[in-house]
């Protein structure tokens, strides 16, 4: 053998990136060299064939064993075909025949007389004139993979065995990465399956306009939406913070006859207690200090379409009975004018709050409690529908990268399923900002999930985070602000620093620039270095 030929090989072998096509390149290579009458690989594998094996009877380990996966040869026979991976020595068991002495020392063999071999085919040895066998294990960072064989028509010397070890090393190295590719390409296909799998899961979990899932109590909801969107019957939403409560009323504006109009939201906390009326119901001009103008409130901005209260349950005890009135006869004035005004609205209220404890407290008006309730609908906590946290997250891994203005980063389905082990006290909202701050921090790579430790397994019963009276979970103060402060790190590093303009940090976080400047300010942010 030549030392240039087997290096050429080596490198012909070495360039395959297919594993089937490396194992060729090998066994083709040898079996064209003068004298080499047949060349194999054998690779350690599985013990599967053990009711069929012919040696199974001299088998001491019947867990595994030498495949044969690659052969090649040039026989006497017109009717001998040397390239099959299925006759007599497809399986060679450990410790058997000279192969598997070979596989087990990890110690090659010479032999320059087979015809005196015990274990040779005396007629097949005659037949094709095979004079000499050389054997080496393929042995890949101390682990043997398994063995290259050649059977030759003319004896073997020391140095072109010594040859065909050092290339043996080669193709071990040419085997081991060409597996390795493959597992990686497998994996990839896999995970594109995945992906794909997760795609159609959103796709149909998305049927239902833009409510994702498909769990048991999710359908249970969405049926109730079905029943009274077509209807302008008042829905009281109730659910715990960051369920998804506005979203299941915007479904229902867009599924009743209103949906040709504006839904219109007001946050019932965020409205000052002394601009309750002119929010609600607007006022003229010279109404009070500061009225430059007229301006119309959210039930006329809503006539014809719909109101949606949110957080109706922090809306003041004296500002009640104006709500009532409005919602029981369709009027109001508007503040400094004495014209009463119609108004045609379907009102949707939300609350996270339990309205039915704050009436009996006597912090919320029965009456309105009541007119407020005509069909109470309740949206689960995102802990008693983890069937739907998969579609869920990919959902929000599409949106996020969407937004980013980046490919969507690779997710394997066990990462999904892993978030199911969580409680998440924040509901949908806090596994929405989970997401985005992965995909922030992927950089378009693979992706990973992070959930905060020691809150709440979902398999361990109670939750062992702290707990209101509800039973809801509550982040520690100090805890909450320390992930903020690492978001607003994590969204500076991928714009580059930057708060405002096109993918600056404002727009990643979808807040205004002088909202982020504030929040980096009290956190004491250097913007530029984006550390404090």
């Amino acid at each position: 053998m030549k030392l240039e030929v087997l290096q050429d090989i080596a490198l012909a072998s070495a360039s395959e990136r297919s594993f089937e096509k490396v194992l060729a390149r090998i066994v083709e290579g040898l079996h064209r060299q003068p004298e080499v009458a047949l060349a194999r690989v054998w690779l350690l594998g599985p013990g599967d064939s053990c009711a069929t094996c012919r040696m199974a009877s001299s088998c001491d380990d019947r867990s595994r064993c030498l495949h044969l996966v690659a052969s090649a040869g040039t026989p006497r026979s017109v009717d001998a075909d040397w390239s099959r991976l299925d006759g007599s020595f497809r399986r060679v068991p450990l410790s058997s025949k000279k192969v598997g002495a070979i596989a087990a020392t990890g110690a090659g063999t010479l032999i320059n007389d087979v015809k005196s071999e015990k274990w040779a085919d005396r007629d097949w040895v005659a037949r094709e004139g095979i004079r000499s066998f050389a054997g080496h294990p393929l042995v890949f960072r101390g682990e043997t993979l398994g063995v290259l064989a050649v059977f030759r028509r003319s004896p073997m010397d020391d140095q072109d065995f010594r040859l065909l070890g050092a290339f043996a090393n080669q193709a071990a190295v040419a085997i081991a990465n060409a597996r390795a590719l493959e597992e990686v390409e497998r994996l990839q296909r896999r995970l594109e399956q995945e992906n794909a799998y997760l795609r159609e899961e959103v796709e149909t979990a998305l049927a239902f306009g833009s409510i994702v899932g498909r769990s048991r109590p999710l359908r249970r909801v969405l049926k109730q939406i079905e029943m009274v969107a077509p209807t302008d019957a008042t829905v009281l939403i109730v659910g715990e913070s960051g369920t998804g409560k506005e979203l299941v009323a915007r479904e229902i504006h867009e599924r009743g006859r209103r949906s040709g109009r504006a839904l219109i939201r007001v946050n019932c906390s965020a409205v000052p207690r002394d601009m309750f009326e002119s929010e609600f119901f607007g006022h003229v001009r010279g109404a009070f200090t500061g009225a430059l103008k007229d301006r119309p409130g959210r039930f006329q901005l809503a006539d014809g379409g719909t109101l949606l209260l949110d957080e109706i349950g922090d809306l003041p005890l004296e500002l009640q009975p104006k709500m009532l009135r409005v919602l029981q006869e369709g009027q109001y004035e508007r503040v400094g004018e004495d014209v009463t005004r119609s108004v045609n609205v379907r009102v949707l209220a939300a609350t996270n709050r339990d309205l039915e404890g704050l009436v009996r407290s006597g912090r919320f008006r029965e009456d309105l409690y009541y007119r407020l309730s005509a069909f109470p609908l309740e949206v689960p906590a995102l802990r008693e529908r983890t069937d739907d946290i998969p579609a869920l997250a990919a959902h929000f891994v599409e949106l996020s990268a969407r937004r980013l203005g980046i490919h969507p980063p690779r997710v394997p389905i066990e990462e999904y399923e892993r978030l199911k082990e969580y409680a998440w006290p924040g509901n949908v909202r806090e596994l929405q900002n989970v997401v985005e701050r992965a995909v922030i921090l992927s950089q378009g790579g693979r992706l990973r999930m992070e959930v905060r430790p020691g809150r709440a397994a979902m398999s361990g019963g109670a939750a062992s985070d702290v707990r209101g009276g509800g039973g809801a979970a509550v982040i520690p103060h100090r805890e909450w602000r320390r992930m903020e402060r690492e978001n607003l790190l994590a969204a500076l590093k991928v714009s580059g620093g930057r708060v405002y303009g096109p993918r600056g940090a404002a727009e990643i976080l979808g807040v205004k620039p002088s909202t982020l400047t504030s929040r980096l300010k009290a956190f004491k942010i250097n913007v530029r270095a984006g550390s404090g």
